[in-house]
């Protein structure tokens, strides 16, 4: 009996230090990257021991447990049959919280699924809009959100909102990029800048900019099979 309470006494100091430390770990990194005018949202351990994933109002970073250095870019994980990038992964949980309002072109016989950013000025988003059949073909559905380079409230960005309020969003998407009139409807209630804002947080520079299931970004337009192969070896 008094070998289980020595156990137990050891185990209560154990968790009570771990949770200690933990706090003392958040502080730390909230307080040094507070001192850059970073807002923090969310501190959580990372794969990598000592290494933290931390979201911000700006992207997601990694900073040691310690917050004296800071990663941000490109982490791959190694153990499987090809390198996969985790870094973004945390930011996927945004990208699907705008699921409702993005324009999706789903594949009959689904087997992946790419989201787009995507800007109907852009000529080599016009290129890829027109391989969305190859890709429904090959089981890739393919869902945008809009990126409009000049800005939400551009000419641009008011007639993509037109798009997205249209009541055959498909439809008025690929009538723009043929470079048809659109309807424009001027009570649109959605809210461009926030699909700018996710695509701001995966460091969207330019369009058509592919997030991949796993937060891979691929800025730029891939030839069909070429995107295709990609997804089938993750």
């Amino acid at each position: 009996m008094k070998r289980k309470l020595i156990l137990l006494a050891a185990a209560c100091i154990a968790t009570l230090t771990s949770s200690v430390y933990g706090a003392t770990e958040e502080k730390v990194i909230r307080d040094t990257l507070e001192k850059y005018n970073m807002v923090v949202e969310v501190i959580k351990p990372s794969p990598i021991v000592g290494l933290n994933v931390v979201e911000t109002s700006t992207g997601v970073v990694y900073i040691t447990d310690d917050g004296k250095y800071l990663l941000q870019g490109p982490i791959y994980d190694m153990s499987g049959k090809s390198p996969v990038n985790i870094s973004n992964q945390p930011l996927m949980k945004k990208v699907e919280a705008l699921k409702g309002e993005m324009i999706v072109f789903k594949a009959p016989q689904e087997k992946h699924v790419v989201t787009v950013f995507t800007d109907i000025s852009c000529g080599y988003c016009k290129k890829l809009h027109e391989s969305v059949g190859e890709l429904n073909s090959q089981g890739v559905t393919v869902r945008y959100l809009a990126y409009p380079r000049q800005g939400a409230d551009s000419d641009v960005g008011k007639k993509m909102a037109s798009i997205w309020c249209n009541g055959l969003p498909q439809k008025a998407l690929t009538q723009a990029f043929k470079g048809e009139e659109i309807a424009m409807i001027e009570d649109c209630k959605i809210d461009l800048s926030k699909h700018m804002s996710v695509g701001n947080l995966f460091k969207v520079t330019g369009t058509p900019a592919i997030i991949l299931p796993d937060g891979q970004l691929l800025p730029g337009y891939m030839k069909p099979d070429a995107l295709v192969q990609l997804l089938n070896e993750k």
